[in-house]
């Protein structure tokens, strides 16, 4: 880690923060923002987390003046990350008293809860091994960054900031004008950027928001996947207890989880796979009404929106191919081959756990459904459907009927899991707590 403290994402930072949150803010102002209206946005971030966030922007104002960098490099990576919203020169002022006003902003409001603050001494990231690395990324970008921004000897200048100021501060200035200046990011650089990121103790979106990356075509790949996914993830959010206004304002929120290393529409993509399969499928209405119901532990029970297995389907399908026409307008669904070499595999853990569950029922509600019909149409899900599918449901069922299992079972689990190459926590959040150790 590049910092002594905790990394910014322990200090609960979801989005950027300090100097370059501030350039972001001027940014997104437009052009000719005035003295007045540049200081305001510094007191509003100043007061984020009342008042939390004025130690970043004073902090990071202050590593810049405690360095030897010349006014030229300090008044060349400011215009760069604000867009030119805000120039202080045009003020009358160099960028060395504006970094100042900045930090009088932060002290300030720091003074509001303890009048006798004084601000410790800066702390600049100057870790060799991660500025090195850091310079090495800018430097891959140099050419596309020197073109978007017309900005004469910018690469150099955020070089300097690294090497020369402070690390982390450099890195996010660097992200900063990329971004102002929409600089298309190649997918391999900017999962780059994000492992170097992570390593300064960055947030993702600080990285990510407002990155323009050049992503792949969207796909069912799982990719970047590191928990439960599709239907079976779906269902996890509809258990007792949701709260979106309506069952379809749900499936909405659903497919906005891409994660941070996917392209947009990769989640609606893969629950539509899930989806159209068991649409396409001899599974009947009932059978697919029994499956949600148990996938949900009755969270979501269709009866009470008028609905049929199928057109509760029918209607996440819709909402998957809104999603995927908004943000991926040249996707074209098609179907991954399905794994019928493990269909034996998932049967025989299907039936392993059927004597156990034969004694359960998943409520609440006045018609609890009994274990034996679920592991039934999760058998129907394997032998008809997909035996991925039914093995996502099962690791479903278990979770919620609370069933042990026993450490050679969990073993045969993570076999199968790594066959479907699910993600390494896939199995950790939903079965792991119920092994049943020696």
């Amino acid at each position: 880690m590049a910092q002594e403290r905790l990394a910014y994402y322990e200090l609960g930072y979801g989005e950027d923060f300090g100097l370059t949150g501030l350039t972001e803010r001027l940014d997104q102002a437009g052009p000719e923002v005035g003295m007045a209206a540049a200081l305001g946005y510094a007191e509003e971030i100043a007061a984020g987390s009342e008042g939390g966030e004025a130690v970043e922007l004073g902090e990071d104002a202050r590593r810049l003046l405690a360095s030897e960098l010349p006014e030229h490099v300090l008044h060349t990576v400011w215009l760069a990350s604000a867009r030119q919203a805000f120039d202080p020169v045009d003020h009358g002022m160099g960028v060395r008293e504006w970094l100042e006003r900045i930090s009088e902003v932060s002290t300030a409001q720091l003074r509001r809860d303890k009048r006798s603050y004084v601000p410790p001494p800066v702390r600049p990231v100057r870790d060799e091994r991660l500025c090195r690395a850091a310079v090495a990324e800018i430097r891959v970008m140099a050419p596309d960054l020197a073109r978007a921004s017309a900005i004469p000897d910018l690469v150099h200048c955020l070089e300097q900031v690294v090497t020369g100021a402070d690390g982390d501060l450099g890195v996010r200035l660097f992200l900063r004008s990329l971004k102002a200046h929409s600089v298309p990011v190649p997918q391999e650089e900017y999962r780059r950027l994000l492992v170097l990121g992570w390593q300064f103790g960055f947030p993702p979106a600080v990285v990510h928001d407002g990155l323009r990356i050049l992503w792949p075509p969207v796909s069912t790949s799982r990719y970047g996947l590191d928990d439960d996914f599709g239907l079976s993830r779906l269902a996890v959010l509809f258990t007792a207890g949701w709260h979106h206004r309506t069952p379809r304002a749900a499936v909405e929120n659903a497919v906005q989880y891409d994660g941070y290393e996917r392209p947009p529409g990769s989640e609606a993509a893969i629950l539509l796979e899930d989806t159209r399969r068991i649409l396409d499928s001899a599974l009947s209405d009932d059978t697919i009404s029994l499956l949600w119901l148990a996938a949900t532990d009755r969270g979501h029970d269709l009866d009470r929106f008028g609905l049929s297995g199928r057109e509760w389907l029918e209607q996440v399908a819709d909402v998957c191919e809104a999603h995927l026409s908004e943000v991926a307008p040249a996707y074209v669904p098609s179907v991954s081959a399905i794994r019928t070499d493990l269909r034996s595999a998932v049967l025989r853990e299907i039936r392993e756990t059927a004597p156990v569950a034969a004694g359960t029922v998943i409520g609440p509600g006045t018609l609890p459904l009994q274990g034996t019909a679920v592991w039934n149409a999760l058998e129907q899900v394997v032998s008809k459907v997909d035996p991925d599918l039914g093995f996502r449901l099962l690791l479903r069922a278990l979770k919620i009927l609370q069933l042990p299992l026993t450490e050679t079972q969990y073993a045969r689990y993570e076999t199968l899991g790594s066959d479907f190459q699910y993600g390494q926590s896939h199995l950790l959040f939903s079965v792991n707590h119920l092994i049943q150790r020696n």
